[in-house]
């Protein structure tokens, strides 16, 4: 398919498109291997809304709650779980 510029949907610039890559990523034309499956079966069992909450809470009680001092790999965990409660608030709005 191609776009009004002529370039393809699948072109190599849009690569950093995050629509395109989630779009890429929830394609099920590839079987999810067990883990996945069981990580999906308990994030489907627990609730993405609950889920969001917990971690939420994890890191404000690690940043706002905390004397310990944090290292690089310290601010990048806590950046993850930013990340994955924001994915999971996104799951929540659209169930």
């Amino acid at each position: 398919m191609q776009t009004q510029d002529g370039s393809g949907v699948d072109a190599k610039e849009h690569f950093a498109n995050p629509t395109q890559d989630a779009g890429k990523a929830s394609n099920l034309s590839t079987p999810l291997t067990t883990s996945q499956a069981e990580f999906w079966y308990l994030v489907e069992s627990q609730g993405c809304k609950e889920l969001a909450h917990s971690l939420r809470m994890v890191h404000d009680l690690a940043l706002y709650h905390s004397d310990i001092p944090f290292d690089t790999a310290e601010k990048s965990a806590l950046f993850d779980l930013k990340v994955l409660w924001e994915g999971f608030e996104k799951m929540g709005e659209k169930v």
